[in-house]
């Protein structure tokens, strides 16, 4: 098939990887490039470095409303366009370019989780499964019709980061399937349902510091949700620390941020009376550190309170 592909972050380049791999992908349309790091060095995008490796035309516009970048879609003759993180809005006539109209993959079981972040708050809120939705977009955000879903189990301590790297795998099989089936002339559209209908905010940096108040799994599921950015984030004597990697204990304790236990390990009460371990952490403008280690240069007293 003749594709057109729309991405821009990590998580698109595994099903950018697969089509090159099984189709004719003629042209990327990605992002702008945006400056990285302290030096604000202007770098690729993840999908640009990919299809660049590969000799595929790229496009970068910074809007998609200008008719001739559609009229520019239209005249590839694409037979579908695959849509998988790309950032922008697409307007209707972007939407009937190609033969099979454009599809999207989608990091939720749709209709859960319509939205920028479906990956962070499956993790936050505690989710046991989640999975990789193939639909056929419509000028809705995430309601167009399902074409297939994969689901997949998420661990208890697997953090938004690495259930992101497994789900990019996922989607990328699940798309080629898809497309087999599209061209197979066998795919069966599925409307999505009203029930379990939510939406998936951006994730900000409002939602780093611990309520330690809360109880132990949702503090815990907390930092699971926020790695790697912007980490889910507490304070010890005015000072700033964030919490990369936490797993949870039989051990109960007292005052919701209550340290209980510092000797090589650090372990802090939360407001329903159980603990979290804390293994990884950072304070601000230092080096993220394994808790043993971050213990033997930095004190942290039994009884004290984190959150103060």
């Amino acid at each position: 098939m003749r594709i057109v592909f729309m991405g821009t972050p990590d998580f698109a380049v595994p099903c950018l990887q697969k089509l090159i791999k099984n189709h004719n992908v003629i042209a990327v349309f990605s992002q702008p490039d945006k400056p990285v790091g302290r030096k604000q060095v202007l770098m690729p995008t993840p999908v640009k470095a990919c299809a660049i490796e590969h000799n595929i035309d790229v496009f970068q516009p910074t809007s998609l409303k200008n008719d001739d970048v559609s009229a520019q879609i239209e005249n590839m003759n694409a037979d579908v366009i695959v849509v998988v993180a790309y950032g922008k809005i697409l307007p209707k006539r972007i939407l009937e370019a190609a033969k099979y109209g454009c599809i999207n993959v989608h990091a939720s079981l749709l209709p859960k989780y319509r939205g920028a972040a479906p990956i962070q708050w499956s993790v936050i809120n505690g989710d046991k499964e989640t999975g990789v939705t193939v639909m056929q977009m419509d000028e809705g955000l995430d309601t167009g019709d399902i074409l297939r879903i994969e689901k997949t189990e998420i661990g208890e301590n697997e953090t938004s980061e690495e259930l992101f790297n497994r789900l990019s795998l996922i989607g990328a099989d699940a798309l080629i399937k898809t497309l087999d089936d599209i061209e197979k002339g066998i795919s069966k559209p599925i409307p999505q349902g009203k029930s379990d209908n939510s939406y998936a905010e951006k994730i900000t940096k409002a939602l780093s510091p611990i309520d330690w108040n809360k109880s132990a799994v949702e503090v815990h599921n907390l930092v699971r949700g926020l790695q790697t950015w912007p980490c889910a984030q507490t304070k010890l004597n005015g000072k700033n620390i964030k919490i990369h990697k936490s797993v949870l204990t039989d051990i109960t304790g007292a005052k919701a941020g209550e340290v209980i236990e510092n000797n090589k390990k650090l372990i802090v009460s939360c407001g329903d009376g159980h603990c979290i371990e804390i293994l990884e952490l950072q304070l601000d403008g230092k080096k993220r550190m394994d808790t043993k280690s971050f213990l033997m240069g930095n004190k942290i007293e039994i009884g004290a309170l984190l959150g103060e």
